[in-house]
């Protein structure tokens, strides 16, 4: 691998938005990961045949309560745009709309089933010659696309636009294109992340590939046994140093680095030593111009599935040893795994943990696996510094992204 030279242009996190099972906002989020709340358990909203027999990180709010608490018609709006406007409403906050007319703004917005959790609802009806009615804005919002422009239309962003698919590493992707462009003079100001709602579509194609544990989720155990689904939103404002300074906003974090490799070991699966997970992460230090030892805490894609889990656990410690390991842990064991939004999601748990000196508890873990020897960390560690923080997801087909984030006292 070549080293790619660390940037000069300094990409800083100026704002983030959050909804989850475990809050609307990010400062409700942050809460319940410094309680270790058990926030998992059987979907309500989602209407599936499986609800007796499985838990999720569901939202529990309908789509017309979500739409109310925008002012928006109850209909008209997918549950995955719901999500996205809310979270990216959030984000904005400290930009207020005349700053955003004075700024070159990219909106890079991530989602893997777009409007398919409405649509499926209505799935009966579409294909009944018995019922009558106008369905076609319920399938014009399949397309992920739609999702984006209607998030777009609603803050007024009329800049770049671009929708990122690619499965569980979307929003992270969402993050990294963002930071190329503003690195590269594109954009003043990049609104990245991604929104995903659950559907029965991805629940029975997860059940049907044997990857569903029907209690709450067990990251990095011996005895994991699948991921548990979840939904939600979450966005960061990236932007430059001079255009941060210029409009006086105060900066969260910086985003220090990135990786992204396709190791296209399999379909569904990585590579069983972590080849791919391995690279990815070398690449983001690389990126950042940075030696492995600063790092202080992983957020770990750990979706606690036998493979995953195998393959990220041996990458890590591949790559930093036994002894020097960073605390590590996943917090997919609090929101569920939120699919295109969880790169997003781990994105801003790095930041938190750097704001707030703290490493965050892998919950219910319990057993080692016997095939590495680092283990999580299974409780809130407080008044720890983090210093630097690595974020990984990996997708479906070896789609792998490390992001790295770092405190505004060591920023390169």
């Amino acid at each position: 691998m070549t080293p790619i030279p660390a940037t000069a242009i300094m990409v800083l996190i100026t704002g983030t938005g959050m909804i989850t099972n475990l809050g609307d906002t990010v400062p409700e989020n942050l809460q319940a990961i410094l309680e270790e709340r058990q926030a998992l358990c059987a979907p309500e909203i989602l209407q599936t045949r499986h609800r007796e027999e499985m838990v999720v990180g569901e939202i529990r709010k309908t789509n017309g309560q979500l739409a109310a608490m925008l002012g928006l018609p109850a209909e008209g709006f997918s549950r995955t745009t719901l999500l996205g406007i809310l979270a990216v409403r959030e984000a904005l906050q400290g930009l207020p709309a005349q700053q955003r007319l004075q700024k070159r703004i990219a909106f890079i917005n991530a989602t893997t089933v777009g409007g398919m959790s409405d649509v499926e609802n209505f799935y009966g009806d579409m294909i009944s010659a018995a019922t009558e009615g106008d369905f076609l804005s319920y399938i014009d919002s399949l397309d992920c696309a739609d999702c984006t422009q209607r998030i777009a239309d609603y803050f007024d962003l009329t800049g770049f636009q671009c929708t990122i698919s690619t499965a569980c590493s979307s929003s992270a992707n969402a993050l990294q294109l963002g930071a190329r462009m503003i690195e590269n003079g594109e954009a003043d100001i990049a609104i990245c992340g991604g929104t995903d709602a659950l559907t029965r579509f991805t629940l029975n194609g997860f059940n049907a590939l044997k990857n569903v544990d029907k209690q709450p989720t067990r990251p990095f155990d011996q005895h994991r046994n699948g991921l548990n689904l979840g939904e939600g939103a979450a966005y960061l404002i990236l932007e430059s140093e001079a255009s941060a300074r210029e409009r006086g906003a105060t900066p969260v974090t910086t985003l220090a680095g990135y990786g992204n490799t396709n190791e296209a070991h399999h379909p569904t699966a990585p590579s069983p030593d972590g080849a791919g997970a391995l690279l990815t992460m070398q690449e983001a230090l690389a990126v950042a111009g940075l030696d492995k030892e600063a790092i202080d805490y992983i957020n770990a894609h750990g979706t606690a599935t036998l493979g995953n889990d195998l393959s990220e656990g041996t990458a890590i410690e591949r790559l930093f040893g036994r002894r020097n390991c960073p605390y590590f842990s996943s917090t997919k064991a609090f929101t569920g795994h939120t699919l295109a939004a969880s790169g997003a999601v781990g994105a801003i748990v790095c930041c938190l943990a750097i704001q707030g000196s703290f490493i965050p508890p892998n919950l219910r873990f319990e057993t080692p696996m016997e095939e590495i020897g680092i283990v999580p960390q299974k409780t809130l560690r407080r008044d720890t510094p983090v210093h630097y923080a690595l974020a990984n997801s990996f997708g479906f087909g070896g789609n792998n992204v490390s992001l790295i984030f770092g405190s505004l006292d060591v920023r390169c």
